[in-house]
């Protein structure tokens, strides 16, 4: 079975990343039509989600809140990532329940772990705390 990553992510630096790293790592990486709505990802139930918290036109924590929200989407983990100032965004999306906020250099360093992780048996996430 092919493991799927949902990336909600517009910044083409960082997808193309994403998608290199995941390729490496033998996981699927798909955008999907993000205006369609968290209803998408309902449909496509991956094992995980990357959301960029500084997409543009994406409500990025009003959808982590909906996600978590729904008893289908619930168990997909999150991982959000923004810059490491952006205090009130990070408090925002853990409190909609986003499993691990990362400041976008870490997220960046760790990309290959955190893939292997995000699809794993379910371990849980390890957060880096953003200060």
């Amino acid at each position: 079975m092919t493991s799927t990553i949902v990336a909600l992510v517009d910044d083409l630096f960082f997808l193309a990343k994403i998608r290199e790293t995941a390729k490496v790592l033998g996981i699927t990486v798909v955008t999907g039509d993000w205006r369609r709505g968290p209803a998408a990802i309902a449909e496509a139930q991956p094992q995980a989600i990357i959301v960029d918290l500084n997409f543009r036109g994406l409500p990025a924590v009003d959808w982590i809140r909906t996600l978590k929200a729904n008893p289908t989407t619930r168990p997909i983990r999150i991982v959000g990532f923004a810059s490491h100032v952006q205090e009130q965004l990070i408090s925002a999306a853990r409190a909609a329940g986003c499993d691990s906020v990362m400041a976008r250099s870490a997220f960046t360093q760790q990309l290959p772990n955190l893939l292997r992780s995000l699809v794993s048996d379910g371990k849980k996430l390890e957060e880096n705390p953003i200060s």
